[in-house]
């Protein structure tokens, strides 16, 4: 080596610092490439007695410059963080492992217990994580509790490595009574895809210990959202959860909302860009409103919720007492809709919370949007077992909880007579009269593990309705009966149970080209009947209200019903208005459309009407 280049060199180390037990090279930019290009540095990590800390990151280090390091860190035995991404900048793939294998080795033999290992931004690839699987495996990561490989270029094959050294650690850890307790992982641009993740999902839920999950940009789909969503209900600490630029789907948004259930200590939300939709939203608003209190910060950006599903999330968010920001950004609200969005967030003095609204898509073109949901369908596997298994497992959960002891379950299929199916495949309000006592068979089809059956189930129900006095009478108790049952259940089943009936109403854009039924005045007064009676939860009715209240060009068409269909709908969103703030307030419809005249309280509810240009039960 020229003198010269010596002499910079050992310029450049001068200006290495120590601090608080460590010694840091950060960011300085150097080459090592051999021995003598480390020689001074060797010389600090021997001189240094209870070395802790040791930053590399910001170098570039060859296979001899890091077998010479590994010799001064064997007798480092107090070392516990390592800071070394991006240390392997220009160097060949090959050699990555080599020396991955000499600096760990050399920490396996001090005796180091490892808190902390950030090998960031060095894109080694499975070989990569073949040259870190003994030292994962060690009594040295035992200790290990934030492990950051963000931007490795893993893939399948070295998320399925690492998933699996990371099981044995917590295998060999425990058997000596200290099982591994890892408390941030961060693995984001990794390629990981859904068979790299459901293995660390496996691996997550064994140690159960994690605080902090980060794994954004992973080309995940619903089903290793799916494996996660398993996972982290087994990690009660967890308190961040970033995910951003993954592929939801309302398949993966559901059994994501259905496992953050389960947690209570979640403060950081991040599902920005996963095509949570506007189904996916409103999952995860119910959560909102039964649990998450610790919650600061959520994500929903670049998702393609409407501006509906966006006030139905503003909604859960403002009740929330440490909330700080919420991001809506990038979806699909329009001018009109960001505004209204807006406004609410002010009229609940939340302003400051939401996030700029500067790259909204506008609101969504149908056609587009049918092709897009089509095409996603046709791109995933079709295998929704792991989700309808935590469905399953959740109305399980919840029929233990709300005391059914009646012998029945809502998991199992009930018998049905050769009425009900009859009724079912042609509902008429003759059928259903003949019914009689058979009726408690039509009720138990009605399951709350599948909401689009018994969204399906209902609306057949009420489309028999009539003011004939048995008929009306048979009609409204047989819906009081369902939704009865639907609403035994957590908040989550029930918001998806109403999102099913916004899908097959036209009133909500559902995934793919699902079957809509036309709206009739039945319907509607069936769902007007329901909303007044004391089951039915304040915000369920405001969440009816706000859909009712943007759709009501669906409502006067009806998909086609004639005109008088307008008069009842439009009469329903007044008293809807009105019932989801108050039982007692009294309203005045008009029966001339479209200017329907309602007078309710300035709450929480009107105010979200009054923002979205609705007040006084106009419609858009």
């Amino acid at each position: 080596m020229a003198s010269d280049d010596v002499s910079k060199l050992a310029d450049v180390l001068s200006k290495t610092h120590v601090r608080d037990e460590e010694l840091s090279y950060k960011g300085l930019g150097l080459k090592l490439d051999n021995a003598e290009t480390v020689k001074e540095l060797v010389h600090k990590i021997e001189q240094y007695q209870g070395l802790r800390a040791l930053r590399l990151e910001g170098n570039t280090i060859g296979v001899e410059a890091a077998q010479a390091i590994a010799k001064a860190l064997k007798h480092k035995d107090q070392l516990q963080r390592c800071h070394w991404s991006d240390i392997f900048t220009g160097r060949l793939r090959s050699e990555i492992p080599t020396a991955l294998r000499s600096l760990g080795g050399a920490l396996m033999s001090a005796g180091a217990r490892l808190t902390e290992l950030d090998l960031s931004d060095n894109a080694f690839g499975p070989d990569g994580v073949k040259g870190i699987e003994n030292l994962l495996k060690s009594p040295t990561c035992h200790s290990l509790r934030k492990l950051r490989l963000n931007n490795c270029g893993m893939g399948i094959e070295g998320g399925k490595i690492l998933a699996a050294a990371l099981t044995e650690c917590h295998k060999q850890s425990s058997a000596q009574g200290e099982p591994l307790k890892l408390r941030v992982f961060m693995a984001g641009r990794n390629l990981l895809k859904n068979e790299g993740v459901t293995a660390l999902a496996a691996a997550f839920q064994l140690i159960g210990s994690l605080k902090e999950i980060h794994l954004p940009q992973n080309s995940i789909n619903h089903l290793g959202i799916t494996a996660l969503a398993s996972a982290i209900q087994l990690n009660p600490e967890l308190s961040i959860l970033n995910l951003n630029d993954n592929t939801f789907s309302k398949r993966g948004a559901l059994a994501m909302a259905q496992a953050l259930r389960h947690l209570k200590n979640v403060q950081v939300i991040n599902f920005g860009d996963c095509l949570v939709r506007s189904e996916g939203a409103i999952a995860i608003s119910a959560v909102l409103r039964e649990g998450l209190p610790n919650l600061k910060e959520l994500n929903l950006a670049f998702g393609q919720i409407t501006d509906a599903a966006a006030l139905v999330v503003a909604q859960a968010v403002t009740d929330k007492p440490h909330m700080e920001k919420v991001d809506l950004n990038g979806n699909c609200l329009g001018e009109e809709g960001s505004e209204a969005l807006k406004e609410f967030m002010e009229s609940m003095d939340k302003g400051d919370m939401l996030a700029s609204l500067s790259d909204d898509e506008g609101e969504p073109d149908d056609d587009e949007e049918e092709d897009e949901h089509e095409e996603d369908n046709e791109n995933e596997e079709d295998d929704d077992n792991g989700v309808e298994e935590n469905v399953e497992k959740e109305g399980d959960e919840n029929e233990k909880e709300n005391g059914v002891s009646n012998g029945e379950s809502f998991l199992t299929k009930p018998q049905s007579s050769v009425e009900v199916e009859s009724f079912l495949n042609s509902p008429s309000s003759d059928k259903l009269l003949q019914l009689g006592e058979e009726r408690t068979l039509l009720i138990q089809q009605v399951d709350v593990s599948d909401p689009d059956k018994a969204a399906d189930i209902l609306l057949k129900i009420s489309s028999v309705y009539s003011e004939q006095p048995e008929t009306k009478r048979v009609v409204l108790e047989t819906i009081n009966a369902v939704f009865k049952r639907l609403f035994s259940g957590s908040t989550l089943q029930s918001y998806c149970f109403l999102s099913s009936v916004l899908v097959l109403m036209g009133l909500l854009k559902g995934e793919g080209k699902g079957r809509k039924l036309h709206v009739v005045p039945s319907h509607l007064r069936c769902l007007e009947h329901a909303v007044q009676q004391e089951y039915f939860p304040q915000d369920h009715a405001s969440l009816l209200q706000i859909f009712l209240c943007k759709n009501d060009k669906v409502l006067k068409s009806g998909g086609g019903a004639t005109h008088s269909l307008w008069t009842p709908g439009e009469k329903v969103l007044s008293r809807m208005v009105s019932l989801a703030t108050s039982p007692t307030v009294s309203t005045t419809a008009s029966t001339k459309p479209p200017n329907t005249q309602c007078t309710v309280p300035m709450d929480t509810t009107d105010k979200a009407m009054e923002a979205l240009h609705l007040d006084k039960g106009q419609g858009t």
